[in-house]
């Protein structure tokens, strides 16, 4: 009897063999879960697309902004996990999400990741989706703070961050996003825009034939699909289909 890592690489070889004009997988995907409709700006910017900033900390680091719209989907989305988790319905992993550029019917995915509900302990809350509504160090892996995706970012985007917090993801994040770096004006290329979804056990990924998918795996599957599909595009390093 093949074990479950066995099975979703057998998925997954399936999914990436078949021919693009056979597979609309990313498409559907985007479609079905209305990705492009309910997708929300992901920075804070004037209409000349330059991000504004916020400091912060101790140091009063400067950081860029997430949108209003942004932070207030995060909010909604984690709220329904919490919930989920002081009920004990247990229904829901987490959350999942996608950094996007929209261009024209064409809903590009540059970065797909996740947050669990629960943490590293027996049974605990994440601490990446606690405690969001008064703090946003962390902010389900979106948070200001280093090792998160806006303050690392940051770091490599604007002037004043210390070189051991600047690493090669957001280098590649930044020359995607921005059209200079490190600057005092951070100008983006195009709106980038942002969607998540609070993700139900119960619920079906882009195979539709699988049936339930745990969130673990969809993005293994997502991260697989995009890469076949937006090989030039995509920012993520772990998951990708390379060569």
């Amino acid at each position: 009897t093949p074990n479950h890592f066995e099975v979703e690489k057998t998925i997954s070889d399936n999914l990436m063999s078949e021919t693009p004009s056979d597979k609309k997988f990313w498409a559907n995907f985007a479609a079905r879960k209305s990705i492009a409709s309910n997708g929300v700006l992901l920075f804070d910017h004037s209409e000349n697309l330059i991000v504004r900033t916020k400091k912060i900390g101790r140091d009063k680091r400067e950081v860029l902004k997430r949108s209003n719209a942004m932070d207030k989907l995060i909010l909604e989305e984690t709220d329904k996990l919490v919930a989920d988790w002081e009920s004990g319905a247990n229904e829901y992993d987490g959350i999942v999400y996608v950094m996007y550029l929209q261009r024209s019917d064409t809903t590009l995915p540059l970065y797909i990741g996740k947050a669990e509900t629960l943490g590293k302990g027996e049974g605990n809350l994440s601490a990446n989706i606690k405690g969001l509504h008064s703090s946003s160090q962390k902010f389900a892996r979106w948070g200001d703070n280093y090792q998160y995706h806006i303050g690392d970012l940051s770091a490599v985007v604007l002037f004043g961050h210390k070189d051991k917090y600047q690493n090669n993801k957001y280098r590649d994040w930044a020359s995607s996003l921005f059209l200079e770096f490190p600057t005092s004006k951070p100008t983006l290329k195009e709106p980038v825009y942002f969607w998540t979804t609070a993700w139900k056990k119960t619920e079906t990924g882009p195979w539709q034939d699988f049936g339930a998918t745990r969130l673990t795996f969809l993005e293994y599957l997502l991260i697989g699909i995009a890469s076949a599909e937006f090989p030039e595009d995509l920012l993520n390093r772990e998951g990708q289909n390379r060569g």
